[in-house]
């Protein structure tokens, strides 16, 4: 069968539109609704006996503080998102430079994101280890022996060192974008700066940092978001327990733990909301002088 040009593009332009778009109300739009009608019910995960019970899991998801107690650990990523942000946008700059053998500093520290969480958790078992870890060890090596601690057994330290895990995996990844936006900077500009005589910090105050604006904000809202749903470097290593829980642990251990779904879905739509919320004030409160 023979079409004409014009239906061909017709075809062809209905064809590009129709398959994402059934790709998103199948694997986006459709879970979400789910998730929401979930979130209006009792059930516990089998079957179709879901009782309907209105706005009652989100007052409870709102009167009772144990949900919520978890988002005090989530701060520990965000704080360690933002000193990841600020130490790879210095390596960003340093890496972008003519260094000699910078290709090489690139991906050895962009290999910790390749790694699956799972071996980046059993990994750094092996560096927490209170007897045989490599770090007690190196500490005993230099003379730092009053510096060993039981980096996974303390509750005061547990959560700096899961937070430091997280640092180290994603590291590279805000770098790489960094590098990525500075290498979009035209060198006319740099030029322009040093026959002004601008020294190194007036050229990244000036040019490196406003060129980044962007992208700062970008890696902003993935810290703020990659810190609210923290969940699997804390679980895997230590499955919530020793004050390490997260919101999101306490949303999954609500729902296969203590088999509430209802409950478990309305916490997922309330940290959906968070998610946004904060994102519309950091742009608000961060960004408000861009048009």
């Amino acid at each position: 069968m023979n079409f004409s040009y014009k239906t061909q593009r017709y075809l062809i332009l209905f064809g590009f539109l129709t398959v994402p778009l059934m790709l998103l109300c199948a694997f986006a739009l459709y879970p979400a609704a789910a998730l929401f009608y979930f979130s209006l019910t009792n059930w516990d995960g089998l079957g179709f006996d879901q009782q309907w019970v209105g706005l009652a899991n989100y007052k409870e998801v709102f009167t009772r503080p144990d949900i919520f107690a978890g988002f005090k650990n989530n701060m520990y990523y965000f704080v360690g998102g933002l000193l990841q942000t600020s130490i790879a946008m210095y390596f960003a700059v340093i890496l972008n430079s003519r260094l000699k053998g910078r290709y090489v500093f690139r991906v050895l520290l962009f290999l910790p994101y390749v790694l699956h969480s799972v071996a980046t958790v059993i990994m750094f078992k092996n560096v927490y280890h209170a007897e045989y870890g490599s770090l007690n060890v190196f500490l005993n090596a230099i003379g730092l022996e009053s510096w060993q601690q039981m980096w996974l057994g303390n509750p005061q330290l547990v959560n700096f060192s899961l937070a430091f895990i997280s640092m180290w995996k994603y590291f590279g990844l805000s770098m790489v974008i960094f590098i990525g936006a500075l290498q979009s900077i035209p060198n006319d500009l740099y030029e322009a700066s040093k026959i002004d005589g601008a020294g190194s910090w007036q050229t990244f105050r000036y040019i490196t940092l406003p060129s980044l604006r962007r992208v700062i904000e970008l890696m902003l809202v993935l810290t703020l978001t990659g810190a609210l749903e923290a969940f699997d470097i804390p679980y895997i290593m230590m499955l919530g327990a020793n004050g390490t829980s997260t919101f999101v642990i306490n949303t999954v251990d609500m729902a296969f733990k203590f088999e509430n779904f209802g409950l478990a879905s309305a916490m997922a739509v309330v940290l959906l909301f968070i998610v946004l919320f904060f994102i519309v004030i950091q742009r608000k409160v961060l960004f408000r002088g861009d048009n």
